[in-house]
């Protein structure tokens, strides 16, 4: 496969004109495709180095996350026009040579936070090694799977309109609380952003708009989908003539709802690429959001404990079909569950942030509780943590996320 797109792991992101972490439909395209090609994108990690593979926590909790996530692209492909739909067929992904490991986050409430942040509201940290498909950590004894390696976020470049459109609402909801801490959202910052190939004043004026990279949109951008493996396809909306296909934040595994913030196994790594164009995609199809078909690979679990939660919430206030607070439910109730075999609660939320976890909306009709429920694969644990009758077994103590030092 040949490389379109190479990263220097041992050099700044911003000395990559092959990078940019902001969404702009100025950002030039750094190469082109045509429909049918195949090719490899290397990808540096979202932070572009920031985090180490030690045993300190300190460079999660100081992390600039104003600089995220740097981004491959943009790929210009000939023919794609507004309303079209690109049609990416993600056919193997893999770790870079020379970064054969990876790292999770539970980031400072401050800097962030995650989706349990009142819980857990310190910087942690755990470092993973691969063993080929496989994923262990020294930070979590008694833990191993294997990785369902997909692109964390992967779209295309909005149009004027659309980016409009998004820093106007999102600059409403920031409105709103601008005390909150973590903020409602990630509203543009110029001073870090890295525009890629445009430069000079163009670069300044674009950098003051330039969408932030931290949510998924219309484009797709940063959905943390962990099914987006190998085999799979994707149909994205096309905005911009060439479409401006960009990705990176690699993960090798990843639970559902990367619930963390910095959930997923985060990594350098590479992605192979075909491409398509369906002329007229989007009115065809009604699409506004990026559809995919998932592939044929990924890991095989035959025994999960499956844990539920309502929409009822840590003080025993009733909400009405919130499948947020039910599924936050569901997580801190497996979370004590994996604390009676030994694990710390930092360890047990990291492992639902990177295991191949199945979070699903089981029910969402029966006033006023929802209810969300959280698969747990079984088999991942070296120990048996199937409730029973008999003495319950334990990892060996001692061991726990990295901290702040």
């Amino acid at each position: 496969m040949d490389t379109l797109i190479g990263v220097d792991l041992s050099s700044s992101p911003e000395k990559q004109d092959i990078l940019h972490n902001r969404w702009h439909p100025d950002i030039p395209i750094v190469s082109w495709v045509k429909p049918g090609d195949q090719f490899r994108v290397e990808c540096i990690d979202w932070t572009g180095g920031q985090i180490m593979n030690d045993d300190s926590a300190t460079d999660v909790k100081v992390v600039d996350l104003t600089k995220v996530h740097y981004l491959s692209g943009p790929i210009g492909v000939h023919g794609a026009e507004p309303g079209d739909l690109l049609v990416v067929d993600i056919l193997d992904l893999g770790v870079l040579k020379g970064s054969q490991w990876g790292f999770t986050g539970i980031f400072a409430k401050e800097n962030g936070g995650g989706f349990l942040t009142e819980h857990y509201p310190e910087a942690r940290k755990a470092c993973w090694n691969f063993s080929g498909i496989y994923a262990n950590s020294r930070h979590i004894p008694g833990v191993e799977f294997a990785g369902i390696m997909h692109p964390g976020l992967i779209g295309c470049l909005p149009s004027p309109d659309l980016l409009e459109k998004w820093n106007a609402r999102e600059k409403a909801l920031f409105d709103t609380d601008p005390g909150r801490v973590p903020p409602l959202c990630a509203l543009p910052s110029a001073g870090t952003a890295h525009m890629g190939r445009l430069k000079g004043e163009a670069a300044k004026q674009a950098a003051a708009t330039g969408a932030r990279t931290v949510p998924p949109r219309e484009h797709g951008g940063n959905c943390d989908i962990k099914n987006l493996s190998r085999g799979s396809t994707v149909y994205f909306p096309v905005y911009v003539k060439g479409a401006g296909l960009s990705m990176g934040d690699i993960h090798f595994s990843q639970g559902d709802g990367e619930i963390t913030f910095c959930g997923a196994i985060e990594m350098a790594g590479y992605l192979d690429l075909r491409v398509g164009i369906i002329k007229g995609g989007m009115a065809k199809y009604g699409i506004k959001n990026p559809i995919f078909k998932t592939g044929p690979l990924e890991p095989r679990y035959s025994s999960y404990l499956i844990f539920e939660g309502i929409s009822v919430d840590e003080a025993g206030k009733q909400h009405y079909l919130d499948v947020h607070v039910a599924y936050r439910q569901a997580c801190l109730n497996a979370i004590e569950y994996l604390k009676k075999f030994g694990f710390t609660g930092a360890q047990a939320y990291a492992i639902l942030g990177t295991a191949p976890v199945e979070g699903r909306i089981s029910g969402i009709v029966d006033i006023p509780n929802a209810c969300a429920t959280l698969a747990v694969p079984t088999e991942i644990f070296g120990i048996d943590i199937r409730p029973s009758a008999l003495p319950l077994p334990a990892i060996p103590p001692g061991h726990d996320l990295a901290s702040v030092t």
